[in-house]
Parts: structure tokens; C-alpha cells; sequence
């Protein structure tokens, strides 16, 4: 990193603080507090370069970071006195301005955290989802989320890191992710301009990675937002989600990132978002080289190799994927949530959950109670509406070019029929994961859930019954495609998804997920 001003060295040496150097600030953290000072730069995208936009910038980060953080962002503080013996708030001289914070654990940022957990990425989604349905929209009037303000920080990235001296091995790589990303931001013109008239771009996070999250007092503390470009931070939420996406993948952790992506999805519904994932997380991988490109000038010599590595993962991004069409197919308690989780996170794969679309359709969250609802959520119509959406939300996503799971009992014929013909339109494979399951089993796992209450699901001793009686075998052209899983045996679905993976032409990936 670059030489510290005097003044920065004094005020650490005075309060005894540890020092810790990011490319655009310094940050004095003491037992209980943490001042964040900005660096005086003028970075194109970032403009600290006077006392008084450091200042505003203070004022904003405290703003903006209350909306997730409200515990932790106090205020802005001035930094005076002489430069040889400054202080926070005291006399003499102005000397720059500082946000003054609650410290926490600095081992507590989950990208220090040697093994992730489920848990913790589910808490992640939901808090994320929450914040989404909470913060402002655009302005309609305003530039933000159109194509032209979308593509702006993409050229930019390009443009910088050419000007950041760059190795020429990296010239070529550079060159295809530029040409790749102009051609994705055309092809997604219209789908930014949707986005924002239906209320998607909103002011975000804008930073969401792992480094800006800590786990205190077991739950998520999302932190350090965006503050210095409102441009940065008013996207589209699925440019936020992309983000984090990225950076699981970046550490290999892919089941952990669809985990993510997938519980937020199930939250919020917004699977409309997902045509621009891909090109989305490859500009966030661009912004990390970027990154490590300012950090490498600034003398810290690992970061150049990380650059690389960005700029290597972002072409890995912009591959296409690999759809195909997969339905889970079994009696209510048989595990099919739980196959597909396991699937989902070792494939690759979007899902989509009857039992929480069927809510959706009816305003309810995924386990809110259907009861108050007149006439019930279960009728021969209602079903009907369920299904003729999970068919089209299915076609949306296989023709984005992704894997997609469709979680539904599947006991009738006229159920599958439906998403096997658009699996067959679209010339994608498609497989059926049957579970098999004692029905002693499927009883007491039905009868805990529904006393549980845990779970999308509201199917009853009642309905399993219902469902004994009434399902319907595989047809002669289904059968070839059918995929059984004991769902008894949970330790032996590594296998069938391994063997499932090569069929599809897809590398399962490891999880440290828990089975059921």
C-alpha cells in the first residue's frame, strides 16, 4: 500500500489502534470503536478528492449503512489538531473527517470463515430478500437501470484495468470478456428497461460480497455499502444477488452459491431477474480484478495474481449453461425437497417448489398457513393455476440456459405431461426423480412436519392418503427417463446424483450440507 500520512500514523499511534488499509480508506479500530477515514482519490468511479465530498461521503455511509447496520453506524467525526498529534473531535485544525463506528470481532467476516455453513447462507438470503422488498425504488425519471447506465461501470471496468497496467498475458482474455459483454448488454436491452418499469432497480447494497458481511451473535451483519456512487448502488436486485453468487463461486464454494441463489429466489419470486445473472456476476468479477488491479499499483504484490484469478473466473462465468429439465416425482414425506436441495446445490440448478408457487399465487409467503384463505388454496383450480405456472416459469429458465428442478408430488399423468412437452419444445433432456419410500415412513414424517409447521408444505396424514389411493404409474415413453433414489437412504444419493451429473453432462460439486 501506499506511504501513510502523517497524520493517519500519529492518530493510530494515539489511540493505540490497529490499522487496517483498504484501496480507498483507512480504518482505526481500538477495543470498542472503529474510525473509517477515506483516502483523498479521484478514481473515476469514486471521487474523494476534496474535504468537503469526503465529508458528504462520511454523512452518506452513515445513511445508507443504517438500513442493515443501524447498531454500528453512529456518526461522522471530525479528525483535527496537528498532523503530528491529531485527534477525533478535539481542538485545532480541521484535518479530514471520519465515520465512527461499533467495532466487532475483525475475524468475524465470513470471508476469514473457514467452513461456511448452510445455516448461515440461508440466513444471508433471507435478510437480503427482506432489505430488497424494503428499499427505494428508482425514480422513474431517473437514468438509473436503463441500458446506457448498466453498461457505463461494465466499460469502465474494461477501460480502467486497461489503464492500470494489466500484464499482456491478460490483453486477450480482455478482449473476449469485452466483446462477450457488449454483445450480452445488447441482447438484454429490453430486459434492463423491464426490470426498472416493474420496480427492480432499487438502491441497493451495491457491494454485496463476504468480506462485507460478518457473523455476530449468530446472525448476519451485512455492512459497508456503496455510498460515494449513487449510480453503483440504484441497480437491479439481481445485480446485487450476482455479487455474492460470484464471490461463493470465486472461493468453490457452487453449492453454497446456488444454495443462496435459490433461497432467495424462493423468497422474493424474482426468477424473472435471472437472464441477467450470468452477465451480471461476470461484471462483478471484472469489478474484483479491478480491485486487485488499483491494490497491485498500490504495492500490494499478491494482488496481482488475484486479478488474474478474477479475470479467468469471469470467463469461466460467461460460459454458457446447461439446461435440461429435471422433475421430482414421489408421495408427500418421500424427501423430495431434500433431493432436490442436494441436487440443486451439486448440479447447479434453479428450483421451483409447488407448494411455495401455489402460495405465491394467492399472496401467501412460503410458510404462511393457507386457512384464512376463502374456499382454500387446494382446489381443482387452483392446482390447475399452480401447474400452468411452474410450466412457464420452467420454459423462462431453460430458455436462459438453466438446469431447472421442479419440486411437485407429480402422482398424475396430466400433472408431468405439461412440463415434459416444453422440456421436449425446447429439444433440452429431461429426467424424473422418483423416490421410493416405505409408507410407515412417509406417515410419521408427514404427521412431525405438519405438527412442525417448518415447512412450505401443508400435507396431512389426510392428503398422503389421498395421494396412495390416486397416483397414477409412468407411461411407456416416461419410463426411460425415470431416475429412482431410496428415499429412505439418504447416504446413497451421492451416487445417483454423481451418475445423474454424468448423464447430463454436468460435474457434480461437493456440499457440506447436512442430510436429512
Amino acid at each position: 500500500m501506499s506511504p501513510l500520512p502523517t497524520f493517519i500514523a500519529a492518530l493510530r499511534d494515539r489511540l493505540g489502534a490497529r490499522l487496517i488499509e483498504t484501496h480507498i480508506s483507512w480504518v482505526l479500530v481500538i477495543a470498542t470503536h472503529a474510525y473509517k477515514i477515506k483516502k483523498p482519490l479521484d478514481l473515476g468511479f469514486l471521487d474523494f478528492s476534496t474535504a468537503e465530498r469526503r465529508r458528504f461521503c462520511c454523512a452518506e455511509e452513515i445513511r445508507l449503512n443504517r438500513r442493515l447496520a443501524p447498531h454500528i453506524y453512529l456518526d461522522v467525526v471530525a479528525v483535527t489538531g496537528p498532523e503530528d498529534s491529531p485527534s477525533i473531535g478535539g481542538e485545532g485544525p480541521l484535518l479530514d473527517w471520519a465515520v465512527r463506528m461499533r467495532a466487532f470481532p475483525a475475524d468475524a467476516t465470513l470471508d476469514r470463515e473457514k467452513e461456511l455453513t448452510a445455516a448461515q447462507i440461508d440466513a444471508i438470503a433471507d435478510r437480503v430478500a427482506g432489505f430488497h422488498g424494503e428499499i427505494e425504488r428508482a425514480p422513474d425519471d431517473s437514468p438509473f437501470g436503463t441500458h446506457e447506465a448498466v453498461m457505463y461501470p461494465v466499460r469502465e471496468n474494461f477501460r480502467q484495468i486497461r489503464g492500470l497496467a494489466a500484464p499482456v498475458e491478460a490483453q486477450t482474455t480482455l478482449d473476449r470478456l469485452e466483446a462477450w459483454s457488449e454483445a450480452e448488454g445488447e441482447r438484454l436491452a429490453d430486459h434492463f428497461g423491464r426490470r426498472k418499469a416493474e420496480g427492480q432497480v432499487r438502491e441497493c447494497h451495491g457491494d454485496l460480497h463476504l468480506g462485507n458481511i460478518a457473523w455476530v451473535d449468530d446472525a448476519p451483519l451485512i455492512f459497508d455499502c456503496i455510498e460515494f456512487n449513487p449510480a453503483l448502488r440504484f441497480i437491479d436486485v439481481a445485480s446485487e444477488v450476482a455479487f455474492l453468487f460470484m464471490d461463493l463461486v470465486s472461493r468453490d464454494r457452487d453449492d453454497l452459491a446456488w444454495r443462496f441463489l435459490n433461497r432467495w429466489l424462493e423468497l422474493t419470486g424474482d426468477y424473472a431477474g435471472l437472464d441477467a445473472l450470468r452477465f451480471y456476476a461476470v461484471y462483478r468479477a471484472m469489478v474484483r480484478a479491478k480491485v486487485n488491479f488499483i491494490r497491485a499499483g498500490q504495492d500490494d504484490a499478491p494482488a496481482q495474481a488475484e486479478a488474474l484469478r478474477y479475470l479467468a473466473l469471469a470467463e469461466r462465468l460467461s460460459r454458457p449453461g446447461r439446461p435440461a429439465l429435471l422433475l421430482m416425482h414421489g408421495l408427500s414425506g418421500s424427501g423430495k425437497t431434500w433431493l432436490s436441495q442436494r441436487v440443486l446445490e451439486a448440479l447447479g440448478a434453479v428450483r421451483l417448489r409447488s407448494d411455495v408457487e401455489r402460495k405465491r399465487l394467492f399472496g401467501l409467503a412460503p410458510l404462511a398457513e393457507s386457512t384464512a384463505i376463502p374456499g382454500g388454496i387446494y382446489t381443482e383450480d387452483a392446482g390447475r393455476r399452480t401447474f400452468e405456472r411452474l410450466a412457464e416459469l420452467a420454459r423462462q429458465l431453460l430458455e436462459d440456459g438453466y438446469a431447472v428442478i421442479v419440486d411437485a408430488t407429480f402422482l398424475r399423468q396430466p400433472h408431468r405431461a405439461p412440463l415434459l412437452r416444453v422440456a421436449d419444445k425446447l429439444g433440452v433432456p429431461c429426467r424424473i426423480l422418483s423416490l421410493k419410500v416405505d409408507e410407515s415412513v412417509l406417515r410419521q414424517r408427514v404427521s412431525r412436519r405438519a405438527e412442525a409447521r417448518d415447512d412450505a408444505s401443508e400435507a396431512t396424514p389426510d392428503v398422503l392418503a389421498s395421494q396412495l389411493a390416486s397416483q397414477e404409474p409412468f407411461t411407456a415413453i416416461e419410463l426411460p427417463s425415470v431416475r429412482v433414489f431410496d428415499g429412505a437412504d439418504s447416504a446413497a444419493w451421492e451416487q445417483g446424483i454423481a451418475a445423474l451429473g454424468a448423464d447430463l453432462g454436468s460435474q457434480p460439486r461437493s456440499s457440506a450440507v447436512p442430510m436429512p
